[in-house]
């Protein structure tokens, strides 16, 4: 069996795009092979903008889910809302591609968008909150931008969450810095309109733009088409997602002895992700880094290079 040439777009969104609302303007988008059919949050919103793309034609249907890595509830809940569509109506023509991005892309999106910070500058990385271990993976992610960046303060703050960017501001300028830079680490705006900024801040977003974030959805369309050409369409690997993300827990005596958690964390399988660490990952799709300072390459990184720096 061959590959299908073109696709219709259905793109998930999930907290770090607002529920997709971040996204919207994606819509009707046609390149590369593929069109933005339509942008939806997960579940029944999800559901309808697949079953309007399976009635708009023939074409196979590619549902990107739009984490940028700290969602894997997202792909998961993805996952089983085309679970049933795919045993039904659109059996054989529904595919779930692999993750937007990995931790590992968001960090080396960040270090690039961080760029445009004087070297005086505090960084301020932002996202609206979500729950206690998505945003604990943002603190984890800021410490890495400054492991490998060359700014002295990466600090996060979180929209509707604690510390909410005026805090995070104020307590950039408490450590000593002259100047705060927002970044986000979310589709949407470093600094929400009407955030109360004390002392110079400035808003360093948007963490990519447009024609970056249509780049990598080409570059995912184009690998799920090839494995559903095959066969294969991802939704199995998407539905093991959050295996591993949440607490962990310990067995007693007599039971296997290991942790995991209950909830997110890597799939095996046409979206295989894992981390080994800053120096060896794998990211979503035929990604591969062996380096500490650069995030894992993706087939459009170019795009998404020059993207970052250029705004």
């Amino acid at each position: 069996m061959t590959a299908p040439q073109s696709a219709l777009v259905v793109l998930a969104g999930g907290h770090e795009s607002d529920g997709g609302r971040d996204l919207a303007a994606l819509a009707g988008h046609r390149g590369h092979g593929a069109t933005v059919h339509a942008v939806a949050a997960a579940g029944r919103p999800l559901a309808e903008a697949v079953r309007s793309a399976l009635a708009a034609g023939d074409a196979p249907v590619c549902v990107v889910p739009m984490t940028l890595g700290r969602d894997p509830k997202l792909v998961a809940d993805t996952a089983r809302a085309l679970r049933w569509l795919a045993d039904g109506e659109g059996r054989g023509r529904i595919a779930l591609t692999a993750p937007f991005g990995a931790a590992e892309h968001l960090i080396g999106w960040l270090r690039a968008a961080a760029a445009t910070a004087g070297s005086g500058d505090a960084v301020l990385v932002t996202a609206p909150a979500a729950g206690p271990f998505e945003d604990a993976e943002l603190f984890r992610i800021a410490r890495l931008v400054r492991q490998y960046g060359r700014h002295r303060w990466v600090e996060v703050a979180l929209t509707g969450g604690d510390p909410d960017p005026a805090e995070g501001i104020e307590r950039c300028r408490l450590l000593g810095a002259d100047r705060v830079t927002a970044v986000p680490a979310s589709f949407g705006p470093a600094l929400p309109a009407g955030t109360d900024r004390p002392g110079p801040a400035r808003d360093g977003g948007p963490l990519l733009r447009p024609s970056a974030i249509t780049g990598v959805v080409a570059a995912r369309t184009a690998a799920a088409l090839h494995l559903l050409g095959h066969g294969e369409d991802g939704i199995l690997a998407g539905l093991d997602a959050e295996h591993g993300h949440g607490y962990a827990h310990s067995h007693g005596p007599g039971e296997a002895d290991h942790g995991h958690g209950h909830g997110h964390g890597h799939a095996h399988g046409p979206g295989h992700s894992h981390s080994h660490g800053p120096g060896h990952t794998h990211g979503p799709g035929p990604t591969h880094g062996h380096h500490p300072h650069t995030p894992a390459h993706t087939p459009t990184e170019p795009a998404e290079r020059k993207a970052s720096h250029v705004r």
